[in-house]
């Protein structure tokens, strides 16, 4: 559905929306608390890029959703749909950041408490009761952007296609073989980093909607190909330099952001009628925005250093080849930890603050092997 004018193009999505706890490679830097998940952050870079998003669900109100509320709603995102029936905790996801030998930085992920060793909130998916509580609110969108599948969110997804969105399919491991087969079958884009995918046939079979398909590959860039018209051959683009290299996490949702961003404003008529040249800027401004990512620790950390007004000129820069060096910016404010929900009740520090989730790199090591 196109927009009207003067009207903010819309995204709807559902997947993995948790809460990120970033861990620094300097250990004096404090936990950072940021809303993250594939489909977490592609909704909340859409809103910093000037687009409503729309986030489908089940947040219960428990301290992680409501980190992640006030995250996403820092940036815009509107929550109407974000506390689908039946609710559920939100999923927290641990994120250490630490140099490796030859001093270059690496990550690494964990989903078990450091405090008491349990596992933390994992990701439940959205149901047939989403559906109802959405209704037809998804008639108005651009985008529906999705990550986990469930048969609601394919209904959701179907649903918003029928009336003229962009359906984008980011897979993420494994999932239920009936439901991904019709995922792949509904998406327009499909963009994965799996070579096997594109090995198989990818999406690209002779009766599936897929209009364009991404793989993915590192610092080799990415290749692409398209049914604009008739099917191509892959493209490859090689990756943007990033003018200076502290994290990659979240480069490939600034990357998703980013292209649609550019070619989704229309919907799925516009990405119909979209020219090659077009589609290959639009790419390539999406890698610009993922090497700008990488200056930063976090998955969106870059949201939180710099300014929106600088942000264009930085990314123009970028794809010009003209920056390079440290983007300085302020760092970001320092929030209350979010205590794990098999915890015992936390005890207090001397300002009066729950102990939760140590800050120490040690203690993820210790305990999170």
């Amino acid at each position: 559905m196109n927009t009207a004018e003067g009207e903010k193009p819309r995204a709807f999505g559902t997947g993995l929306i948790a809460l990120d706890l970033v861990m620094s490679a300097n250990p004096n830097l404090p936990v950072q608390a940021w809303a993250g998940g594939t489909c977490g952050n592609v909704l909340s870079i859409l809103a910093y890029l000037g687009w409503e998003s729309y986030p489908i669900a089940r947040m219960n109100g428990d301290p992680a959703s409501e980190r992640v509320r006030a995250d996403m709603s820092r940036w815009g995102v509107k929550l109407d749909f974000a506390g689908c029936e039946p609710t559920s905790h939100t999923p927290i996801i641990i994120q250490e950041i630490c140099r490796g030998r030859d001093g270059s930085p690496t990550h690494r992920f964990s989903w078990a408490c450091p405090r008491c060793g349990q596992w933390l909130p994992s990701f439940k998916p959205v149901t047939r009761q989403a559906v109802d509580a959405v209704g037809d609110g998804v008639n108005g969108a651009q985008v529906f952007f999705m990550d986990r599948l469930s048969r609601a969110a394919l209904t959701l997804a179907a649903r918003a296609a029928d009336a003229g969105a962009i359906v984008m399919f980011e897979p993420s491991g494994k999932s239920d073989p009936k439901l991904f087969a019709e995922a792949l079958q509904l998406a327009h884009i499909v963009k994965y980093a799996d070579q096997r995918l594109s090995e198989a046939g990818g999406a690209m079979t002779g009766d599936s909607a897929t209009i364009l398909e991404i793989q993915t590959m590192g610092i080799e860039g990415l290749r692409y190909r398209h049914r604009l018209s008739n099917l191509s051959d892959w493209t490859h683009l090689p990756a943007v330099n990033a003018p200076q290299f502290l994290d990659s996490c979240g480069s490939g949702d600034w990357c998703s952001a980013g292209l649609l961003s550019k070619i989704a404003g229309a919907g799925l008529s516009g990405l119909k009628s979209t020219s090659i040249e077009s589609l290959t800027n639009a790419l390539r401004y999406g890698q610009a925005l993922a090497a700008w990512n990488c200056a930063f620790e976090g998955a969106r950390g870059g949201m939180y250093a710099v300014e929106r007004d600088l942000f264009d000129d930085l990314i123009r820069q970028i794809l010009d080849g003209r920056l390079g060096g440290p983007i300085p910016g302020p760092k970001a404010m320092v929030e209350e930890a979010v205590s794990c929900p098999a915890c015992p009740p936390a005890k207090r520090d001397r300002a009066g603050r729950p102990r939760s989730l140590p800050s120490r790199r040690k203690m993820v090591r210790r305990n999170v092997a």
